[in-house]
């Protein structure tokens, strides 16, 4: 009975902090959202992007994420590349751009861009929606990604598609590795550690904690030339799987 009595106690308690921190990182997305929707249309694209990501690091100690990254020194400053990363969490969109300091533009689901508040902000900021279930249309995102790429822009894009549902690395889609392949872009790999435990897919329950991100060497086109796309598909999922620590499972 006293363990039972215990556990509940702290089912409780994870419970109401968790309430808390929704409450209070809701309040503060609202106010970022409204802010960078002003910056969009005063400001640059750049400009906006450096804003969220000051913007971000508070809301991530708001919601008691401690965000540590390596690897910034891989960062390619002078050149578009595709910069590629595994999905451990909904808070990924806070994470990353605080992590990995690049001007670039995501593709994202397109129902996204129907989510309130954040579908309007990418929306203005120009984000590419991909519908994975029809191949016309993702085969065009692709072609506007490309354009996007070669106009001098970085994308960035999350291969697995979806969020993890066991906190395993999910195998990847072909998508992003045809996009680098016609634009010969490098590609800068990353890996999230510790925001699927942070909260998981289906939960609402939060814990916080220390959310590592780690960022790989770019690898050059003329490292992955002799790769057909399954083969690059399957080799940065390995180097991704490295980064996170996780074992190779093909």
């Amino acid at each position: 009975m006293p363990n039972r009595l215990a556990k509940n106690q702290a089912s409780t308690g994870i419970a109401v902090r968790s309430a808390l921190l929704w409450l209070a990182g809701a309040i503060y997305f609202v106010f970022c959202a409204t802010v960078l929707s002003i910056s969009l249309y005063l400001a640059s694209r750049e400009k906006t992007l450096a804003l969220a990501r000051a913007l971000f690091a508070v809301q991530l100690k708001i919601m008691g994420i401690r965000l540590q990254v390596t690897g910034r020194e891989h960062l390619i400053d002078d050149r578009p590349c595709v910069v590629m990363g595994n999905h451990q969490s909904l808070f990924d969109i806070f994470v990353i751009p605080v992590a990995v300091p690049l001007y670039y533009v995501g593709i994202e689901a397109a129902y996204h861009f129907s989510l309130p508040l954040w579908g309007r902000l990418i929306t203005r900021y120009g984000n590419i929606p991909i519908q994975r279930r029809n191949l016309k249309r993702a085969i065009d995102s692709i072609a506007m990604a490309g354009q996007t790429l070669e106009s001098g822009t970085s994308i960035i894009v999350l291969p697995e598609g979806h969020r993890t549902r066991t906190g395993r690395i999910s195998p990847f889609k072909k998508g992003p590795f045809h996009l680098a392949r016609q634009t010969r872009a490098p590609i800068l790999p990353f890996a999230i550690c510790g925001l699927y435990d942070y909260n998981k897919k289906g939960s609402w329950r939060l814990h916080p904690g220390r959310v590592t991100v780690h960022i790989g060497q770019p690898i050059t086109f003329d490292q992955y030339a002799h790769l057909s796309t399954d083969q690059l598909c399957r080799h940065i999922r390995k180097i991704i799987m490295q980064l996170a620590d996780q074992p190779i499972d093909d």
